[in-house]
C-alpha cells in the first residue's frame, strides 16, 4: 500500500485480501485477474473466479463476492446454473423474472456470508447497496437491451441484505458464460 491511499481504499484492500483468502483457502476456489470478455467484469466456471484487470478495487471486491455466491449456487443446484446461463445475455420472460431476481440477490447474500467468514463485517451496507445496483443494472439491460455504466445504478442506504448460509460444496468445472 502506498502512503497516498485513503483510509477507505485501505479498508477495501484489507477486505479484498481477506475475502480472496477465504474464497481460495476455505473453499478451494482460486481467484485470477485477467481480461474478461466484454461486457463481463468477471467470470466463473464453478472451479475458479476470474476478475477483469480493469476493475477498481471496490468493484473487484463486489464482483469477487457476488461471483463466489454464483459459484456456490452453480455447484450445488443444477436449476440455478441453468437459470444463470439462460439469462446471462438475454432478458427472462416475466414468469422467470422473480426467480432471476432471487438468484441474483441470493448470490450477494452468499457473498455477505463469505465476507463475515473472512472477518469483514463493516461493509454490510456497502455490499447491500451494490447488490441493489447490480439488480438495477440487470433490470435496465433486460428492459432496454442496453448496458449502462454499473456505477450509475448505485444508490446508498438501501435495505440491508441478510446473510445466506454457504452450502458445503466441492468446486466443479462447468462452461463459463464467456464460452458463449
Amino acid at each position: 500500500m502506498t502512503a497516498s491511499w485513503t483510509e477507505r481504499e485501505k479498508q477495501f484492500k484489507a477486505a479484498y485480501d481477506a475475502v480472496e483468502r477465504r474464497c481460495e483457502d476455505g473453499y478451494g476456489v482460486p481467484v485470477k485477474i485477467g481480461d474478461c470478455k466484454d461486457p463481463f467484469t468477471g467470470d466463473f466456471n464453478g472451479q475458479e473466479i476470474q476478475l477483469d484487470h480493469s476493475l477498481d478495487l471496490d468493484m473487484a471486491l463486489f464482483v469477487l463476492g457476488h461471483l463466489f455466491g454464483h459459484t456456490a449456487q452453480w455447484v450445488t443446484d443444477d436449476g440455478l446454473r441453468d437459470l444463470g446461463m439462460r439469462y446471462a445475455s438475454s432478458a427472462p420472460p416475466e414468469v422467470d423474472k422473480a426467480k432471476v431476481r432471487a438468484y441474483e440477490a441470493d448470490a450477494s447474500r452468499l457473498a455477505l456470508s463469505l465476507f463475515h467468514e473472512a472477518g469483514v463485517h463493516e461493509l454490510d451496507g456497502w455490499l447491500s447497496d451494490w447488490a441493489a445496483a447490480d439488480w438495477a443494472y440487470l433490470d435496465h439491460f433486460y428492459r432496454t437491451g442496453t448496458r449502462g455504466q454499473p456505477r450509475s445504478f448505485y444508490r446508498p442506504d438501501v435495505p440491508r441484505l441478510t446473510p445466506l448460509a454457504i452450502p458445503r460444496f466441492t468446486p466443479k468445472r462447468f462452461e463459463s458464460r464467456q464460452a458463449f
